[in-house]
């Protein structure tokens, strides 16, 4: 499967799986602020150039997201995200539990908002199962 790179930095690598159209995120570690933004808003705009529906967030390696991001995200991300088209999310939790509880808020908005979302301990399988819906 073709995997390309879209961008690579101490906080965060960000790629196209251009076969299955899936959006994939891995966090390096704590990520706020800009570099949290620039992730997310570099995969909006994949959404809309290819048709994308699939993200799968590998969020390992970050913890909790500050008040600001927090906000940012259920606002106006999700609102791009939304009408771009995103259907799945496959999601690998954050290691750290204050990570966990803190995605575990997010999962029940977007799953209310229609988003399918599954979670993996792994992220090849978060992927295989990205792979197999439509």
């Amino acid at each position: 499967m073709t995997k390309m790179t879209i961008s690579d930095t101490e906080y965060a690598t960000l790629w196209y799986h251009p076969d299955h159209k899936i959006v994939h995120h891995q966090f390096h570690k704590f990520i706020h602020g800009e570099e949290f933004r620039q992730v997310l808003d570099k995969g909006v705009e994949i959404f809309k150039e290819n048709g994308a529906q699939k993200w799968l967030s590998d969020d390992r390696m970050n913890s909790t997201l500050t008040a600001e991001d927090g906000a940012w995200a259920t606002t106006d991300w999700s609102a791009r995200v939304m009408a771009a088209g995103w259907k799945y999310w496959a999601i690998v939790m954050p290691d750290k539990v204050v990570g966990k509880l803190n995605m575990q808020r997010f999962i029940e908005d977007y799953s209310k908002k229609g988003v399918t979302i599954d979670i993996f301990g792994d992220p090849e399988e978060a992927l295989k199962w990205l792979e197999s819906v439509n």
